[in-house]
């Protein structure tokens, strides 16, 4: 190992902030072992009990019809195609209730950008779920937020609000990909930039709705982009303090427009790490199994992630990618016992339900 990177990692292990230079540092360093056990030392310091937490959910994916037509992304289709669907209430509110009776207690709602869906179709979707269930709606990601405002005229604050009102409890991270313009123009020239992403995020922490915040790496970003998507993830959370979780998966390239060559298993442990070790403020990381499989996030337990994310009754994004991991609630348990860790159900809070 060289000199220098020792002196980064141990900078970040003793619990100092990292700046752009020694974050890309690590990532060409290839010091892997050395730099898992650092961001294993910050998961310790920030998580002392040997407990891995995971939430009992279902994503739900309303529509797969989307104007954006991203290129890294195999699941939209348009209005003509003819496997092109919008959900009914009754088949969302089918899934719920399959969820609710798996234990479940979190649903993550997102859905392509319909051109010709109204406001008041989510509105009314919300307001459905919460009269018939007991269960936090984790939904509407920063560009579906975004398309509301367009198609309604208010502010992102006002949308965030009525969505509030209707019964949205929380907003996940998606739509983050990498944090820079440059590889947003090149893999999804109409979305949004990565300024509408943070103060969608930004907005909803000052209106009390916690989120979390989400990396796609792996496509065309460099290493130094990677790194500057951490750190205004940082920079966000040091003015806020609402992202409960960071979760950073591979982009996965079959079936997509983009193409192109998947992450390693050693570029995902690695990019884990690093994102332990630089985000300093935000509480949890999260592995991922969707994209790497068990073992994979098995071992990110090692590498900085305490929990394993959602059991994911149902995932649709990512198996259209040609990615079909499926993960039973057994084999999670016992993919966390095996990694040396007590396995707990949380809520979207991280809150403790349950201890198994």
């Amino acid at each position: 190992m060289s000199s220098s990177v020792q002196a980064v990692l141990e900078k970040a292990a003793a619990g100092k902030r990292l700046n752009l230079e020694e974050g890309v540092s690590l990532l060409k360093s290839n010091d892997l072992l050395l730099t898992g056990l650092a961001a294993d030392a910050v998961r310790k310091r920030l998580h002392p009990e040997p407990v891995v937490t995971f939430v009992i959910d279902r994503n739900i994916n309303y529509t797969n019809i989307c104007q954006t037509k991203c290129r890294f992304c195999a699941f939209y289709r348009t209005e003509e195609d003819p496997d092109a669907y919008v959900l009914k209430n009754e088949e969302i509110y089918d899934k719920i209730r399959e969820t609710v009776e798996c234990g479940g207690t979190q649903i993550l709602m997102q859905g392509g950008l319909h051109p010709g869906l109204p406001f008041d179709y989510y509105l009314d979707m919300l307001k459905g779920i919460k009269q018939r269930f007991d269960i936090h709606i984790h939904s509407f990601s920063p560009p579906e937020i975004v398309h509301f405002t367009k198609l309604t005229g208010m502010t992102v604050s006002e949308v965030l609000k009525r969505l509030g009102e209707a019964g949205l409890d929380s907003i996940p991270g998606g739509g983050a990909e990498i944090l820079d313009n440059r590889v947003r123009k090149y893999i999804s020239p109409h979305k949004i930039s990565w300024e509408e992403w943070i103060n969608v995020m930004t907005t909803a922490h000052g209106l009390g709705m916690k989120t979390t915040a989400t990396m796609m790496f792996g496509s065309v970003e460099t290493l130094e982009e990677r790194v500057m998507h951490l750190i205004r993830v940082r920079d966000a959370q040091d003015r806020t303090g609402g992202f409960r979780a960071f979760i950073p998966w591979s982009f996965q390239p079959a079936n997509t427009d983009l193409g192109g060559e998947t992450a390693t298993g050693v570029d995902y442990l690695k990019t884990l790490a690093v994102s332990r070790l630089m985000l300093d403020n935000v509480p949890n990381i999260q592995a991922s199994w969707v994209t790497q499989g068990a073992k994979m996030a098995q071992i990110s337990l090692s590498f900085g992630a305490n929990d394993f994310g959602g059991t994911m009754l149902e995932e649709n994004v990512v198996r259209a990618a040609g990615v079909t991991h499926r993960v039973p609630m057994d084999e999670i348990l016992n993919s966390i016992r095996d990694a040396g860790f007590r396995p707990a159900q949380r809520n979207t809070a991280y809150k403790i339900i349950k201890y198994y």
